[in-house]
């Protein structure tokens, strides 16, 4: 998610992260239809599109139909594999489970990108990137990384919370 919004910031573009709970529906054929205007207004390409936990969107469809649901949720997953392949603007999607998606999106895909688990010399170099200078005065950069395994997201979120507690401490 990092990733993307520094991605579009560098291409002076706007990022909409699609909020799945408002595109999703259980009435058939709603969910196309949402999908469908938010591809069409991202389409001028004024702005990058970011479906996080893109899974949940983009999983694997199911061979053996067993049920109304997943021959809907097929047509969803159809639906979205011909909408992605016209779509001419930049979309994003991130997972921690790239195995549920489904292969078809996955031969659509330009780029792949693995972010690997940062060692403790990077979670080091990213507490200290991210906890400003002042605040940051005898604080251990590197026992932090030892101790605490954290992905970035995780550091960063843990940075942003410290300020909360620091403010409504006022120190």
């Amino acid at each position: 998610t990092m990733a993307g919004t520094v991605l579009a910031r560098r291409l002076g573009l706007d990022i909409y992260e699609v909020d799945l709970s408002q595109v999703v529906s259980k009435w058939i054929g709603e969910t196309e239809k949402n999908l469908s205007d938010v591809f069409d207004a991202a389409e001028p390409g004024h702005v990058v599109l970011l479906f996080n936990e893109a899974d949940s969107l983009f999983g694997k469809r199911t061979s053996d139909v067993k049920s109304s649901n997943d021959r809907y949720a097929n047509l969803e997953t159809n639906y979205l594999l011909a909408r992605l392949e016209r779509f001419n603007g930049l979309a994003i999607l991130t997972t921690n489970l790239t195995g549920a998606i489904d292969q078809a999106f996955k031969r659509r895909f330009t780029y792949d990108v693995f972010f690997s688990f940062p060692s403790p010399d990077m979670r080091a170099e990213l507490w200290r990137r991210t906890l400003p200078e002042r605040s940051a005065a005898g604080i251990d950069h590197e026992a932090l990384a030892e101790r605490y395994e954290l992905s970035g997201g995780f550091i960063k979120v843990a940075v942003e919370r410290a300020a909360y507690v620091a403010g409504g401490a006022g120190s």
